[in-house]
This record gives C-alpha cells, sequence and structure tokens, in this order.
C-alpha cells in the first residue's frame, strides 16, 4: 500500500526541526563555555586559542603538585633519618656505658680511653716484653735445664730438638702455619735489610746505585725459639753470594706483630778461630780429624788456627808427623802442639789450649777429634758469639754405630755418606755442652774450667753452667753442618759414680736408634719367628 504524499512532506519537516533544535541546543552551549571560561593575564598567554592557554596552565600545576608531594616526601626521610640517628647514639653511649663498668681502671682513669691512648699503652706493652725476653742481655738461670734452646732453619728445613715418635731431627715444615711463619719471618728481615731505618746506622748514600738489594736466596740461616710468656725471637743472617759480610737482623714476636730489634751488619772476613783439640793416643781418629781439618779450614775457610794439647808420650811423634805432612803439602803453619807428660784431662787440655794462644783476643771452638764440621758451621761460630755478649753452644748431630745403622750393607759408606740427619742414623746430642765457640776474654773472664774434674765429663757441664748463672747470652740451637763420629766408648773403674753413670747413658744412646735397639734386643724372637716360617713353607712344599 503506498504512503499517501502528504504524509511524506510531514515526515520531512519534523526532521529539519529537530535538526535545527539540535543546532541552536549547540550554539547556547557554546556561548556558555565561553562566557564562563576563567580570565587569564595577557602576558602569561601565547597567541593562539584558548585551549592552548589552558593546557600550559594546566600542566604547570600538575608539575607545581607533584613537586610539593616530593618536597613533603624528603620532609618524612629527613625525619626519619634523624630519629634513627637518634636511637643510634643513645644505643652507643649505652654500650660504652657498659663498657666502662666491665672494663679495668688505671691509675684512675678508664682503659677504654682515646684511640691514641690506647696505641700508645700497647706500644707500651709490647716494648715491655722485649725487654722482659732474653733478646739483648742473658738471664740467670739456675741449671744447665733452665735455657731455652733455639731451633735452626734454612729456606727449606727445620732442624728441631723435639722429636717424640713422629718429628724427624731434620725436615721440611709440614704444618702450613709453621711454614708461613718462616716465610713471614724471612720476608720481614728482607724488608729491614733493604729499607734500613736512619736508627739502624747503614750508609745510603755510599754510592750512585751502590745500594745492593737483598732477596730470599741470600738467607742463609735462622734460629728461633720461644719463650711462652714473652714471644719468639728470631735471628736471621743473610749474605750475597760473592762477599764476605753477612747481614745480621733480630726480630721479636710479643705474642703480636713481628718487631725490629736491631739490624747489624756483620763482617767475618778477619775473624780467625783458634780451633784447640785435646787428645790423648787415638792417632788414627786424629789422621781422619786431619783430614776434615785440611778439606775444610784450610782449602775452604783459611781463616783458623789448629792447637793440639796432647797428653803422654805414647803416640806424640806419630801427631807431630802428621801435622808435618798436612803442613808440606798445604803450606800451613797455623798450629801449635802443646805437649803435657800427664794423665788425660779435658778440661786441662782445653785451659792449656786457650791460655796457649799470645796474639791478644781470639774465637775460639772447642773440638774433640771425633767431631766432624763443615766451613758453613764455622760461619755459624763466627756469628753467634760475641765478646763480652754471648757464647754459642751448638747441639751436635751424633751418629750411631754404623755397624748397626748399615748392618744390611757388607761394608758401612765413607764417612761423607753417613752424615744425614735421620732418626735411624743419629740424634741432636742436647745433654752434652762440649763443642763451644767462645771469645779468650770471655772464657778467662768467668773462670774457665773446673780443673778439679778428673778423668771423662763434668767439665763442659761446669763452665756452661758458669755462664748460665752470668750475664752474657747462651745461643743454644742445634747446627746442620756439625757432627760427632760414632767411635766405641769405655767407661773405666776409676770414675765417680756420677761419672760412669753418664758415660754409661752416653753410650747408650750413641749406639743406636730405638727401633734398632729394640731389634738387637728382640733378635732371638725374631729369628725363632724365622725359623717357623722357613719350616712351614718347606713343609707345605713337601706335602
Amino acid at each position: 500500500m503506498r504512503m499517501p504524499r502528504r504524509g511524506l512532506v510531514i515526515q520531512a519537516r519534523t526532521r529539519w526541526l529537530l535538526v535545527g533544535l539540535a543546532l541552536l541546543f549547540s550554539l547556547v552551549l557554546l556561548m556558555y563555555l565561553l562566557e564562563c571560561a576563567p580570565q587569564t593575564d595577557g602576558n602569561g598567554s601565547l597567541p593562539g586559542v584558548v585551549g592552548e592557554t589552558m593546557g600550559k596552565e594546566y600542566y604547570q600545576a600538575l608539575l607545581q603538585e607533584q613537586e610539593e608531594h616530593y618536597q613533603n616526601r624528603a620532609t618524612s626521610l629527613k625525619r626519619q633519618i634523624a630519629q634513627l640517628k637518634q636511637e643510634l647514639q643513645e644505643m652507643s653511649d649505652k654500650l660504652k656505658s657498659l663498657q666502662e663498668k666491665k672494663s679495668p681502671k688505671v691509675n684512675g682513669m678508664n682503659y677504654q680511653g682515646t684511640k691514641e691512648q690506647t696505641s700508645n699503652d700497647l706500644l707500651e706493652f709490647l716494648h715491655s716484653q722485649i725487654d722482659k725476653a732474653e733478646v739483648s742481655v742473658g738471664a740467670k738461670l739456675p741449671s744447665e735445664y733452665g735455657v731455652i734452646p733455639f731451633e735452626s732453619f734454612t729456606s727449606m728445613k727445620v732442624f728441631q730438638l723435639e722429636m717424640g715418635l713422629t718429628r724427624h731431627p731434620e725436615e721440611k715444615p709440614v704444618r702450613k702455619d709453621k711454614r708461613d711463619e718462616l716465610v713471614e719471618v724471612i720476608e720481614a728481615g728482607l724488608e729491614v735489610i733493604n729499607n734500613p731505618d736512619e736508627e739502624d746506622g747503614q750508609d745510603e748514600d755510599d754510592g750512585v746505585g751502590d745500594k745492593q738489594l737483598y732477596s730470599e736466596n741470600d738467607f742463609i740461616e735462622g734460629y728461633y725459639r720461644t719463650e711462652r710468656d714473652k714471644g719468639t725471637q728470631y735471628e736471621l743472617f743473610y749474605k750475597k753470594m760473592d762477599g764476605m759480610e753477612y747481614r745480621h737482623v733480630t726480630l721479636f714476636r710479643p705474642f703480636g706483630p713481628l718487631m725490629k730489634v736491631k739490624s747489624e751488619t756483620v763482617d767475618i772476613s778477619r775473624s780467625i778461630i783458634n780451633v784447640i783439640v785435646p787428645l790423648a793416643g787415638r792417632t788414627e781418629a786424629f789422621a781422619q780429624f786431619m783430614q776434615n781439618f785440611r778439606d775444610v779450614c784450610i782449602h775452604q775457610d783459611k781463616r783458623v788456627h789448629l792447637t793440639v794439647v796432647y797428653f803422654g808420650q805414647d803416640g806424640l811423634s806419630e801427631v807431630k808427623s802428621i801435622l808435618e805432612s798436612v803442613a808440606r803439602e798445604t803450606d800451613f803453619h797455623n798450629y801449635t802442639l802443646v805437649s803435657l807428660n800427664e794423665e788425660f784431662n779435658r778440661g786441662r787440655g782445653l785451659d792449656m789450649g786457650a791460655r796457649a794462644w799470645e796474639k791478644g783476643e781470639v774465637l775460639m771452638f772447642f773440638c774433640d777429634v771425633d767431631v766432624y764440621f763443615t766451613a758453613e758451621f764455622l760461619n755459624s761460630c763466627r756469628l753467634n758469639a760475641e765478646p763480652g755478649k754471648k757464647v754459642f753452644y751448638p747441639v751436635v748431630f751424633s751418629l750411631y754405630n754404623p755397624a748397626i745403622v748399615y748392618a744390611n750393607q757388607d761394608i758401612p759408606p765413607p764417612v761423607e755418606q753417613q752424615l744425614v740427619h735421620k732418626k735411624d742414623s743419629g740424634f741432636w746430642r742436647d745433654f752434652g755442652f762440649g763443642m763451644t765457640c767462645q771469645y779468650r776474654t770471655d772464657f778467662l773472664t768467668v773462670g774457665g774450667f773446673d780443673l778439679e774434674v778428673k778423668g771423662w765429663g763434668g767439665e763442659d757441664v761446669h763452665l756452661y753452667r758458669k755462664y748460665l748463672h752470668g750475664e752474657l747470652m747462651v745461643v743454644r740451637t742445634p747446627v746442620p753442618g756439625l757432627f760427632h763420629l760414632w767411635h766405641e766408648k769405655h767407661c773405666a773403674d776409676e770414675l765417680t759414680p756420677e761419672q760412669y753413670r753418664m758415660c754409661i747413658q752416653s753410650k747408650a744412646m750413641n749406639e743406636a736408634s730405638h727401633s734398632h735397639l729394640g731389634m738387637l734386643v728382640f733378635r732371638e724372637e725374631i729369628e725363632a719367628h724365622l725359623r717357623k716360617q722357613a719350616y712351614r713353607t718347606n713343609s707345605e712344599a713337601a706335602g
């Protein structure tokens, strides 16, 4: 059905009326917005439409709001930090108050003083430990057992007295802390030498570029000992390969950091040693001794005088012949032969040898015919004895009976091959005090040997005790270059009970190690066991 034409006209008019009303409403709304818009300062606006001015003001307001927010946040954080500081200060004050209540007071003042005062007190205490220790001067001791012996070491090995059942007379430090300790000490000594203080008295400007720097390779030997209530003392010696001057550094660790005691240059190039040997008979042993003397003293060291004090007439001509033969072959004439037609007395022999020297002060080495020493030992002798200050009592490494040590060989090896520091080859003779290096004036001042002691043993202990009771320092340490060769001992019936006991003790100690002596004691039991084992083996084979 078709719609009438008049309805279409009405419908069109109505549509246009609605559109007109909408436009009118929009116009009125626009006029209202323009009329209600806020007025702005002309200087704050840029040329353009109104929307641009409104946008700038909006962002300015937004930035201002954010700035105020962060300022408020910063103020709040500052306030919290101030509160934390105040609380921390209160806690610190409480802790300090508790420490002051617990800490002792010295002279009415709190021990927890300023840092500077604490540091000064610590240094004063550490230096007092050095003053109390036997570092610069000797200490008076009640007996020969009161001295604290040193232990010697090189950059690779330690030579120690206390062995027990697990340690060895010569060994590399097994514990890392011990290795680190010795390395630290050697490096500390190098630091002292290469960077000396003014108080060391060393001339650093001897010549342009002439200053010698020392390294670990220049370390020769060292000694250390610990006084349990004071600290550890270290005596270090350095030497350049092509020089004769030794650098001696003494360090002390007072249960804290190492502290330098002194640093000095020791020149031993002109130090003569008078080797004094008392002798009676035993010409074969003397011939062996002179072979060692020829190799070490005449060919290598060349700064030694030999004094032989011979007792009796038997063998005297042979001793003279040996000395004259060595003199002809080596052009060595620095020796003295003192002949005494009396019974052997070691103390009297050494005393006569010391008094036979007529050239003033001299370093003496009291030696025995059974002792083997190296050129390095002679330098240790020079470095550790000082007139009026210290005497050197090295601990000898005593070799066992080679017939027992090398029983599994047809014949024992040459003496030079027996000179090893092993538990089954020998021991540190820490009960012997016969080998010593000391200056002649010190020996005479202390009164020398007790000449009332007759026969074997005892005279060396008496002299040793004299030094312990005096002011001189006694340096007691095992040294690697000093050996006592085994020889058969006879304990005479004429000896006093004390001497006879010492002689038997020495004889037993010299024979063999604990394990080797055990093998000898149980030899019959071992042989019986071996016979049973052989019989059982043969029976099983026959069956």
